[in-house]
C-alpha cells in the first residue's frame, strides 16, 4: 500500500511538473534539472514555448494581427548564455505603419539555498532600435544569468500587415519539451497553410462563433441657449466564424546545423500561412496568390516591379553608345553586364521590388538587388536580346515549394542564348555570366514573363570549378618542410577567392591562411588576376613548416600531404535526412613533389586508389611514384554534382572516410 502511494504521489508530482505552465510559476525541480534527459549534449532547452496568432478588430484602424508569445527556457551552462538574449525584429513600411512588441514581461529564476529567487527585467533594459532601413529591433538580455537558471519571458507583437503572418517553427536549434501554437482567422481572410520539415505537423482544427462590437452616438439639440444637447450611444454586433488551428509537440529534437546544406530552415519542422483571399461584409473578393500563375502576375504588375523594367529613356543614350557598333549578341549581353557592374553598386540590400527606383538608382549610382538586376534585364531587352527577370530565394530564405509571394527575396536576370540560358547578376562585381554569387545557389529560380507567365530555371551550375594546387617541398632531416605552392582557381571557387581576397587587408589575409594551415610561415605571397575576370585567379608563395614528419631512430614518417590533408570528415550523423549540398560541382587536383633529405631512401609508400561513387557523383584518385631522391604525388578529387540526395548520405560518409584515411596514410623513409 505504502509503495502504490509513494508510486502515486511521484506520479502526480511529475504530471503537475509537466504541466505546470503557468507564466512565473517556475517549479524547483526546473531549477536543479542538470542536464536534458532526451539529450544531455543540450546548453539549454525549451520548456515551454507558446505562441497565439488571431485577430483583433479595431473600429478606426480595421483589423490587425496580434502575436501572443511566452517562453521559458532552461540555461544548464555557459554555452547557453546566448539564449538569454531576445531579439524580435520587425518589419516596417514606407509610411507610418509599423510593427509594435509590448507587454514585455521577463524574469530569471535562480535557486539559492533551496530557495527560488526571481530577478526582473527592468525597462532600462529593453533596447529599441532601427536594425535596418526595412527593420526595426527589439532586444533584451536577461539579467542575472548563471549556470542552472531559467528565463522566462512573454510580450505581444501588434501588427497592421494583417496580409502577413510570420512562420510558426516547431524545431530549434535547441530541444523543446512543450510547444503549443495557436492560429484564429476571421472567415473574412482565408489563409492555405503549407508545412515543412520532418516531424508530423497535424493541427487540430475547428470553428468558433464570434463578434464585433460596433458602437456611435448621437447628439440630439438645435444648439440654442437654453437648449440642453443630449448624447446617445448606439451598439450593434456582427457575428462571425472564426477558424482555429491549434498546434502541440512535446519532446521535440534539437535541429543542428550540418555540413553542405544550403540552409537549415528548409527542414525545421514549421508552417506557413499565407492569404489566399479577402472577403469583407458588403465587398467583392480580392484573391491573393492560389497558384503560381497568380504570384507571378501579382509580382509583375506590382508598379515597383514589371513598370520599372518598361523605363529606357534614361539610360539608352549610354547604351546606344556601348553597343552600337556591335551585332553579336553574346558581345552584346557582355558589355551591357560589365556596364551595369561597373555604374550601379549594390546597396546591401535583397528584395523583388525597388525602393527608390530605377532612374535613382542609376543616376545615383547604387541601388538594392531588384533595382540593379532590373535595370540589366531592361537594357538586355532594349539591345534585342530575349531577356527576363528570375525570382530566387537566397539559401537563408529557403525554399519555396508551393505557391507564395513571399518565397522569394532576390532577383536576377535570364537570358535565352540559342537552345540554352545564361544567368547574370550585376551586384557582384566579380561576377560572370553563369557564374552567380554562392548565395544564390538554391534549387530553383522562377522566370517571369511580360504578362506574368513563369517558368522554373535550374539555378545550379553545370560545369565544374577547378582548383589546381601545386607543391614544391623539400623535406628536412629536422622533419621540417620548406618550399613554394602555387593554386589556380577557376569559376565559383574564383568568385570565392576575389570577394575574400580583394575586399580583405592583405596582412590580415596572409595571417588568415597561415592559420587555416596550422602555423605555416608565408612569404613572398603574390596574387594574379584578382581583377581580371577572364582568367583563372593564381595564389602563390613560399612556405616554411615545422613539426610535418615523425623521427623514431633512423625512420621519419610523414603524410605526403602535409598540411592540405583532410583530417575530419565533416560528415558524422549517423542517419541524415537532408540532401547534401555542395553548391556547385568541383574538381581539385594536388600535384606535390618532395624532395627527400640526404641520406635516406623510400621504404614503403600508401598504395595507390581509385574510388568512384554511385551515378558518376564523384570520384578519388591518389598515385604515388619514386625515384632516386624524389618523391611525387597526385591526388585528383571531384563532386560531380552540386546536390546530392540524402538517400546515398551513407555511401558519401564512408567515400570521405576513406580518402581522409588515405591523405593520413604515411610513407616511411630510412637511413640508408
Amino acid at each position: 500500500m505504502r509503495i502504490t502511494l509513494v508510486l502515486f504521489s511521484l506520479c502526480f508530482t511529475l504530471t503537475a511538473f509537466a504541466q505546470n505552465y503557468k507564466f512565473g510559476k517556475v517549479s524547483e525541480e526546473e531549477l536543479e534539472e542538470k542536464f536534458n534527459p532526451l539529450d544531455s549534449s543540450a546548453s539549454a532547452t525549451y520548456l515551454y514555448k507558446y505562441r497565439k496568432t488571431y485577430f483583433r478588430y479595431d473600429q478606426s484602424e480595421g483589423f490587425k494581427l496580434i502575436t501572443e508569445i511566452q517562453e521559458r527556457l532552461k540555461i544548464y551552462n555557459k554555452d547557453g548564455f546566448d539564449y538569454a538574449t531576445k531579439k524580435v525584429r520587425l518589419h516596417k513600411s514606407g509610411g507610418n505603419e509599423e510593427l509594435i512588441v509590448g507587454n514585455i514581461k521577463a524574469y530569471t529564476y535562480n535557486l539559492l539555498e533551496g530557495k527560488i529567487e526571481d530577478t526582473k527585467l527592468t525597462k532600462d533594459g529593453v533596447f529599441k532600435s532601427e536594425y535596418n532601413k526595412y527593420l526595426n529591433e527589439t532586444k533584451f538580455t536577461m539579467p542575472n544569468i548563471k549556470e542552472g537558471c531559467v528565463v522566462e519571458f512573454r510580450y505581444t507583437i501588434e501588427s497592421p500587415f494583417y496580409y502577413y503572418v510570420d512562420d510558426f517553427n516547431f524545431q530549434y536549434a535547441i530541444p523543446v519539451k512543450k510547444l503549443e501554437a495557436i492560429f484564429e482567422a476571421p472567415e473574412y481572410y482565408n489563409f492555405k497553410v503549407s508545412t515543412r520539415g520532418y516531424l508530423s505537423v497535424v493541427p487540430k482544427t475547428e470553428t468558433k462563433r464570434d463578434k464585433i462590437t460596433f458602437r456611435s452616438k448621437t447628439r440630439s439639440g438645435d444648439g440654442g441657449i437654453n437648449t440642453v444637447t443630449r448624447t446617445t450611444f448606439h451598439s450593434s454586433d456582427l457575428e462571425f466564424t472564426k477558424h482555429i488551428s491549434t498546434y502541440s509537440f512535446t519532446d521535440v529534437p534539437a535541429l543542428a546545423d550540418e555540413p553542405y546544406v544550403n540552409s537549415i530552415n528548409n527542414y525545421r519542422a514549421a508552417a506557413k500561412y499565407e492569404l489566399s483571399y479577402r472577403k469583407l461584409p458588403r465587398s467583392t473578393i480580392k484573391y491573393f496568390s492560389t497558384t503560381w500563375e497568380d504570384v507571378a502576375k501579382t509580382i509583375y504588375e506590382n508598379p515597383s516591379f514589371g513598370t520599372e523594367l518598361d523605363k529606357t529613356g534614361y539610360y539608352e543614350e549610354e547604351v546606344d553608345a556601348i553597343i552600337g557598333t556591335v551585332s553579336d549578341p553574346m558581345m552584346r549581353m557582355g558589355l551591357i553586364f560589365d556596364f551595369v557592374k561597373s555604374k550601379v553598386k549594390w546597396n546591401g540590400y535583397h528584395g523583388i521590388y525597388t525602393n527608390d527606383g530605377v532612374r535613382r538608382a542609376f543616376k545615383n549610382q547604387t541601388g538594392n538587388v531588384a533595382e540593379i538586376n532590373l535595370m540589366l534585364t531592361s537594357m538586355l531587352k532594349y539591345a534585342g536580346l530575349n531577356a527576363y527577370p528570375v525570382l530566387v530565394s537566397t539559401r537563408k530564405n529557403g525554399v519555396p515549394l508551393f505557391p507564395t509571394r513571399e518565397g522569394y527575396n532576390y532577383v536576377i536576370s535570364y537570358v535565352k542564348m540559342g537552345d540554352g540560358y545564361i544567368l547574370l547578376d550585376a551586384t557582384n562585381k566579380y561576377g560572370a555570366p553563369n557564374i552567380l554569387p554562392y548565395k544564390t545557389l538554391n534549387w530553383q529560380g522562377r522566370v517571369i514573363a511580360e504578362k506574368g507567365g513563369s517558368a522554373l530555371v535550374d539555378l545550379y551550375p553545370k560545369e565544374k570549378s577547378k582548383n589546381t594546387i601545386s607543391l614544391m617541398v623539400k623535406l628536412n632531416e629536422d622533419g621540417s618542410i620548406d618550399g613554394r605552392c602555387r593554386s589556380i582557381k577557376t569559376k565559383h571557387g574564383a568568385l570565392s577567392y576575389r570577394e575574400k581576397y580583394n575586399g580583405a587587408d592583405e596582412e590580415a589575409f596572409i595571417e588568415k591562411l597561415e592559420n587555416k594551415h596550422g602555423g605555416l610561415e608565408i612569404s613572398e605571397f603574390k596574387v594574379v588576376n584578382n581583377l581580371d575576370l577572364s582568367k583563372p585567379v593564381v595564389e602563390s608563395f613560399k612556405f616554411i613548416k615545422e613539426s610535418q614528419a615523425d623521427i623514431i631512430g633512423d625512420k621519419i614518417y610523414f603524410s605526403p600531404m602535409f598540411f592540405l590533408k583532410t583530417d575530419e570528415n565533416p560528415f558524422k550523423l549517423e542517419k541524415r535526412e537532408f540532401p547534401i549540398d555542395f553548391g556547385y560541382p568541383s574538381t581539385t587536383r594536388y600535384q606535390i613533389i618532395i624532395n627527400l633529405p640526404e641520406g635516406y631512401k623510400v621504404e614503403s609508400v600508401p598504395e595507390p586508389i581509385a574510388m568512384s561513387l554511385p551515378d558518376n557523383l564523384g570520384i578519388f584518385k591518389f598515385k604515388t611514384s619514386v625515384n632516386a631522391s624524389t618523391l611525387r604525388l597526385l591526388v585528383d578529387t571531384e563532386i560531380n554534382e552540386p546536390i546530392i540526395s540524402a538517400l546515398y548520405y551513407e555511401t558519401i560518409k564512408e567515400y570521405f572516410k576513406k580518402f581522409i584515411e588515405k591523405e593520413n596514410e604515411q610513407v616511411v623513409l630510412t637511413k640508408v
